[in-house]
């Protein structure tokens, strides 16, 4: 059996995610609309990334802004989120906030200070932990920082790197594109591009600064960081992509930083951004960072809810968790997810097909580990590259009005059904469906903390494992195909006593010892 364990998030998170052992009685489906939960449930663990441009405005100037993120954080308790992610809201050039000029500052189109300062105050009132993406790697190049380097005699000069007299300009990047780039006489290093020129982690000042703006932050009272880049602090060269060494400078950096952090709040919650193709590239920075993006397990999620079939997923699974356990005692959690701001919509990846939608989302609700939802997700919102189609404004009305958000038009035209406003109040709405799984994971503590272990089925359209923490252990069944399916478990797979405990379709049933699937459903049996 596989070993997951939970890495700490927050005290006041773990107060909530402690209720009892739900009724054996308890059986929802996808035609009952859930009611927002009670305050004193049981937490769902899980987390929302909220793109705050997009979100919610609420000053009239086409904007979102923090104000607008305390606004909805009724409709994210309704919701069942745990905590949210925001995207860079520190000063930048960019619409996006990916270059920061002001490590300590709040960009002034979000709001101010004090409105963080509200945001947060409300957030923890509903026991929603707020989480900001800190990005390190690099600055923007209008950073005064990278202004005063320009000067070589400016002790900031050595905050950046700088190329030699002969560089190799036609060196790329790991993330892609060329590396250098001239300023005057010289050239500079850019993972990213001109526009965001790297820092050097080999200076002493750099780290210290930088563990200055986390401990900054954490004593406002943010509860954690999802760490943009994390991978490539010292993985910059393609040609030295995957090189050990240069792994093991970067788990050095994440190590120096937790402590640091910890020192402020040990149970802050930190998450890497590490692009991989394999849970062995993942594994290393579960010991610094307690978490990382699951990216080899949502490309999987998707591509087997399209296919209908489970194909990779259930020796991904089996492999990831071998993977985490070979990085040593280390207390982690998987932080899973379908698709984020770097990467095309779900709903666009699987054609607008809202069945495939929901089992790509059932599976990642069902799964172990901190699951994370891209804002809109939970609406079925489309939307392909380029990357500003994937961060368009959320759609809370059929129609356009006050708090909408404008600072692009659509680019999918899904009409006024895709919106809070029209699904909220539906049974059958895709919204509804996401509250419902949800809710599961905040009923049934082995749904949110539990192990896995896969279970064969014999049939490549059904997904199955089991479900297990301290008190409870539940078996997760999906149909991912159009069809009805039949399983007959072998003798001694499920207890006698075995019962649904819950389903997302009300004719989903079992009989004796025969399990009826109707075409993408999910169920619970314990």
């Amino acid at each position: 059996m596989s070993r997951y364990r939970l890495f700490t998030p927050l005290a006041f998170l773990f107060a909530m995610a402690c209720g009892s052992a739900v009724s054996t009685t308890l059986v929802t489906h996808a035609t009952d609309a859930p009611a927002a939960p009670a305050a004193t449930a049981p937490a769902s663990g899980v987390y929302y990334e909220i793109f705050v441009r997009a979100w919610y405005d609420t000053n009239g100037d086409g904007i979102g802004d923090l104000n607008g993120v305390t606004a909805k954080l009724d409709y994210l308790k309704s919701l069942g989120i745990s905590g949210i992610w925001l995207m860079p809201i520190n000063p930048s050039p960019s619409y996006h906030g990916y270059d920061i000029t002001d490590y300590y500052g709040i960009n002034p189109q979000y709001g101010s200070m004090q409105d963080f300062q509200h945001l947060l105050d409300e957030a923890h009132k509903r026991g929603i932990a707020v989480t900001m993406d800190m990005v390190i790697n690099h600055t923007s190049q209008q950073h005064p920082w990278f202004l005063a380097a320009h000067d070589p005699a400016d002790p900031h000069h050595d905050w950046f790197t700088w190329a030699g007299a002969h560089p190799d300009l036609n060196a790329q990047s790991a993330p892609g594109g060329r590396i250098w780039h001239k300023l005057g006489d010289t050239y500079y290093l850019g993972d990213f591009g001109g526009g965001m020129p790297d820092l050097n982690y080999d200076n002493p000042a750099v780290r210290a600064e930088m563990v200055k703006v986390g401990q900054f932050w954490l004593a406002k009272g943010v509860d954690g960081f999802r760490l943009d880049a994390a991978k490539h602090i010292y993985d910059d060269f393609k040609s030295r992509e995957h090189d050990p060494d240069i792994v093991t400078k970067n788990v050095a950096w994440w190590t120096e930083f937790h402590d640091a952090i910890a020192t402020v709040n040990p149970r802050a919650t930190l998450v890497g951004e590490v692009m991989a193709k394999s849970p062995d590239e993942l594994a290393p920075y579960l010991k610094p960072l307690g978490s990382v993006f699951d990216f080899p397990l949502a490309e999987q999620l998707i591509v087997s809810a399209k296919s209908e079939r489970v194909g990779k997923l259930d020796k991904l699974l089996e492999d990831t968790y071998a993977a985490y356990r070979g990085a040593g005692d280390v207390p982690y959690i998987d932080s899973t997810f379908l698709s984020n701001h770097d990467q095309e919509r779900v709903m666009s990846r699987l054609d607008g097909d809202g069945q495939r939608m929901r089992m790509a989302a059932a599976m990642l609700l069902t799964l172990p580990g901190r699951p994370y939802i891209y804002y809109g997700e939970e609406l079925g919102m489309e939307g392909r590259k380029p990357d500003e189609n994937l961060r368009e404004p959320m759609r809370w009305q059929r129609e356009a009005e006050v708090g909408e958000t404008r600072w692009k038009p659509s680019s999918v035209n899904q009409g006024e059904a895709v919106s809070v406003q029209a699904e909220q109040d539906d049974p059958a709405s895709m919204l509804n469906f996401y509250r419902m799984l949800i809710s599961w994971r905040s009923q049934v503590g082995a749904l949110r903390d539990g192990d896995l272990r896969m279970q064969a089925t014999g049939n490549s359209h059904l997904l199955a494992y089991w479900r297990q923490d301290g008190s409870q252990r539940v078996l997760v069944v999906h149909n991912l195909s159009g069809q009805t399916a039949t399983w007959k478990p072998a003798s001694q797979v499920l207890p006698k006593d075995a019962s649904v405990l819950l389903k997302s379709k009300s004719d989903v049933s079992l009989t004796g010892d025969s399990l009826k699937l109707p075409a993408y459903s999910s169920v619970v049996l314990h």
